[in-house]
């Protein structure tokens, strides 16, 4: 096979080829290096590349090295400290700040062998669902250059989509995993809440989970194997799986849910909307056949399927969850003032993230907590909604990709920017609300030659029924030979 294809093949089986000597991992980090020089002038998924380090690591991993994914190069989001890397969040306050420290989702992926070859590019403070910081210009998605690869985890799923490395780090506060998983034709799995450890930043948080973008839902379970697990000081954290999700993902999805759940008679009972949350927002006619078609695949393997109208056009929903996820990214911006050593000013930062951190500092505190409160109380209705479902189906996305520029930063109104967004992507933030695990799966093409991805969402703390439903899918409707024509 060409060396290029090498970085197509799944994690999994590149540190197998390691471990049995048939390529070393100084061969893949060099192509993976090569790949990049080549294609991000087009895609501009990286903020910085580690070759030298990366080189250096891979040189001394050897045949036989037993870590899960020794010598497999991976990179990670920007918003994520590796210790002598830039750590920006993609915006100016922290452009040239290193990080002295890594986190522990980096330690962990070092740890299971994966070799670190950059960092990818985001929206300043990952807000928007494109990535197009004003610091780095636009990230382009491999399957049509003009569109946006999706966001915050943009970067990472341009990265992934061309073949610069066969996986990559992302996280997802709003859809920021699944989003550009759907546009770039990737599996993109939001974990359940407190799967996965914020340490050493945060102790938990309502909405905020790390994970990765990959080709294969085997990869994406074993990974999260790697990833999962509590750390000291974390406030919550979800309770360990009754086997490694690597094995939950080859098994039959009624196995799987028989151990937590009634056992169905060979089939699970799965709930199916195209009603969004938002009533404003128009379902792309593609996005709903990608659900009708998925639908009807899970109706040939045996599943009942019962279309549903969650309980989810509350007035003022969108807004509530505004003001969460607003108030993190204004903790984030007041944390890169201390780092840049001065009080943030508009001068710092985009307009929109400027509008945001306004908007926030306008509220008091038992404003912000209110927030908290009644959103976790409609999670919780939702959550009962859909106790008798073992699992949702929803489209990925509500539109196709985005020309890039849609949405504007620098809007006259910029809040107006981030509310057209949620019309991109009204189907991932209430998960994260939630906290129940979401995956995106691209299970078709478009009739317009794009990935055409739908999203799964499994009970709390549900991981391996989800991803055992995925693998199923994956196998009835395979998807990873799919790639980009750059």
């Amino acid at each position: 096979m060409p060396d290029s294809d090498l970085m197509f093949r799944s994690a999994t089986e590149l540190a197998g080829m390691v471990r049995a000597g048939e390529v070393s991992a100084r061969e893949l980090v060099e192509i993976s290096l090569a790949r990049i020089e080549e294609l991000n002038p087009e895609c501009n998924a990286f903020v910085q590349i580690d070759g030298e380090r990366a080189l250096a690591t891979a040189a001394e991993i050897g045949p036989g090295d037993e870590r899960p994914f020794a010598g497999v190069p991976i990179a990670i989001k920007n918003n994520r400290a590796v210790e002598g890397l830039r750590l920006t969040n993609g915006c100016a306050l922290m452009a040239e700040y290193v990080a002295d420290h890594d986190h522990n989702v980096t330690r962990r992926l070092r740890e299971a062998g994966f070799v670190i070859v950059g960092t990818t590019t985001l929206p300043e403070y990952g807000i928007l669902p494109v990535s197009e910081a004003r610091i780095f210009g636009p990230t382009r998605n491999p399957w049509d250059l003009e569109r946006t690869p999706g966001g915050s985890s943009g970067g990472a799923a341009a990265a992934v989509a061309a073949g610069m490395v066969p996986v990559a780090h992302g996280n997802d506060g709003g859809g920021s995993i699944r989003i550009p998983a759907a546009c770039c034709g990737l599996v993109g799995l939001k974990p359940a809440r407190g799967r996965i450890s914020l340490a050493p930043v945060l102790g938990d948080s309502p909405i905020e989970i790390d994970g990765v973008l990959t080709r294969t839902v085997a990869d994406t379970a074993a990974i999260l194997d790697v990833l999962s697990g509590y750390e000291p000081g974390d406030a919550t954290w979800a309770p360990p799986p009754a086997e490694p999700f690597a094995l939950s993902a080859r098994r039959s999805p009624t196995t799987v849910v028989g151990e937590g759940a009634d056992a169905r008679a060979g089939s699970l009972r799965i709930a199916m909307t195209k009603f969004a949350p938002l009533a404003e927002a128009a379902i792309d006619p593609i996005c709903a056949r990608g659900v009708d078609r998925a639908a009807e695949l899970l109706r040939s393997l045996g599943h009942e399927v019962v279309e549903v109208e969650p309980p989810w056009r509350v007035d003022g929903l969108a807004e509530l969850f505004g003001v969460v996820f607003c108030t993190y990214i204004s903790l984030g911006i007041a944390a890169s003032g201390m780092i840049a050593g001065h009080e943030p000013s508009a001068e710092d930062v985009e307009p929109m993230s400027w509008a945001i951190h306004s908007m926030i500092q306008s509220l008091n505190a038992t404003q912000g907590l209110a927030a908290v409160v009644q959103l976790q109380a409609f999670a919780r209705q939702l959550t009962m909604f859909l106790e008798p479902y073992d699992a949702l189906l929803t489209p990925a996305l509500a539109e196709r990709p985005l020309a890039l520029g849609t949405l504007d930063t620098a809007a006259p109104d910029p809040m107006s920017t981030f509310t057209r967004s949620g019309l991109f992507t009204p189907f991932t933030p209430v998960f994260n609300a939630a906290g129940q695990p979401g995956i995106s799966l691209p299970l078709y093409q478009g009739e317009d030659g794009l990935p055409l991805g739908v999203q799964l969402v499994g009970r709390p703390a549900g991981e391996a029924a989800l991803l055992a439903l995925a693998s199923q899918l994956e196998e009835a409707s395979p998807w990873a030979e799919r790639r980009p024509s750059m």
